[in-house]
């Protein structure tokens, strides 16, 4: 009786010790915060490597994952990870918590895959043709209008350096419509046109002109254009 007592006193105790957690993984050395972060925050960090480390502050949660990648908890209630290489690119993700898609509050917030989500920048080592330089800089301006069927609708409309200056020359005009599940701002949010051509007008690679960025209206229910 004494040896079983002192068995079950033993297991006891140590089921009330508490377990030793896994230390979150360390975060490299020269990530950075992604250029698609809301304002002010640190997460996610982009490194050289292309490897993206998400942080999220979720103290009752039994599993956080994004970009197939298990994060990992910490005593302070935040989960980390960092993923693979990523392709160089824009990325819409959301992050799943215990089953559920939600958005990531660190990341500006954009319309794609026929739902407001979160994205991330990876850019690529020596490629800066979407980079803000200086040089002159043309305008993203919006219209709303009014259709011959009657129905009202908005265009963002790139207009290039000198535009106001020089009224009476004549632009050529390039229509650009978004992909599938996306909607007008694709094009000046996520695909930076503005700064694009800047860059490519600057180096003489491109004449200046006029871009129109509208809803394309292809497959209702998918464009982000009516009702959005």
């Amino acid at each position: 009786m004494k040896r079983a007592a002192l068995l079950v006193a033993t297991i006891l105790s140590a089921s009330a010790m508490p377990r030793a957690q896994t230390p979150p993984p360390s975060v490299p050395v020269d990530a950075r915060p992604a250029s698609t972060n809301a304002p002010g925050q640190a997460y996610p960090r982009v490194d050289s490597e292309r490897r993206a480390t998400f942080r999220m502050h979720a103290p009752d949660a039994k599993n956080v994952r994004v970009f197939n990648t298990d994060l990992v908890k910490g005593a302070d209630g935040f989960w980390i990870g960092t993923t693979q290489p990523l392709d160089p690119g824009f990325h819409y993700y959301t992050i799943n918590i215990d089953g559920a898609s939600v958005a990531d509050p660190n990341s500006q917030s954009f319309f794609g895959s026929g739902t407001v989500r979160s994205g991330i920048e990876i850019p690529e080592a020596g490629v800066d043709f979407y980079d803000l330089k200086d040089v002159p800089h043309g305008e993203i301006r919006t219209r709303w209008y009014t259709t011959a069927g009657g129905e009202t609708r908005q265009a963002f409309i790139y207009t290039p350096p000198g535009y106001d200056q020089s009224r009476n020359t004549r632009y050529p005009v390039l229509y650009l419509q978004h992909g599938m599940g996306e909607d007008r701002r694709a094009w000046p949010v996520q695909g930076r046109t503005n700064v694009i051509l800047d860059n490519l007008i600057a180096e003489k690679k491109a004449v200046p002109m006029i871009v129109v960025m509208e809803d394309g209206g292809i497959t209702p229910g998918m464009v982000g254009g009516r009702g959005a």
